[in-house]
């Protein structure tokens, strides 16, 4: 039997493959009803449950189609016998904006349960760094300080 980390590997790359192919019950097959989304456009206050996810995606969807790519570059993993977290470095924009932000990545962090023996997610948060245009790499916290 897979270990926990290798299963929730494998849910993590299902999604992610899914959201790559727009498939949208790929998407949401692996959370739960409950579901906490904090995502990069508005609502700032976030998601919650399945329905209000489930809104937010046929827009991304199409700005996908228009050449925006969607890959996991690193996941890491830390996994208990009922309770997981993992956190993602992702390749998420179009031609134009890697051109023009090259080291641009998607930070995603996902928490996890395990339900009927079955690893679902019940948070998960996307964001991309805010820099200062003028502060090469540096966030624009660290930037001002």
């Amino acid at each position: 039997m897979p270990t926990n980390e290798e299963q929730i590997r494998t849910l993590i790359e299902s999604w992610a493959d899914a959201v790559h192919t727009g498939d949208l019950g790929g998407v949401l097959v692996d959370h739960t009803d409950d579901i906490v989304m904090f995502d990069v456009p508005p609502p700032y206050a976030g998601v919650c449950g399945i329905d209000a996810y489930r809104e937010t995606w046929p827009g991304f969807f199409e700005w996908q189609r228009q050449g925006a790519s969607f890959e996991i570059e690193s996941l890491h993993i830390t996994a208990g016998e009922d309770i997981a977290f993992a956190y993602a470095l992702l390749r998420c924009g179009t031609p134009q904006e890697f051109a023009d932000n090259p080291e641009n990545r998607l930070r995603l962090t996902l928490g996890l349960c395990k339900e009927n023996g079955r690893w679902v997610v019940t948070h998960e948060h996307h964001s991309f760094p805010h820099t200062d245009p003028g502060a090469g790499d540096e966030p624009a916290e660290a930037a001002r300080g």
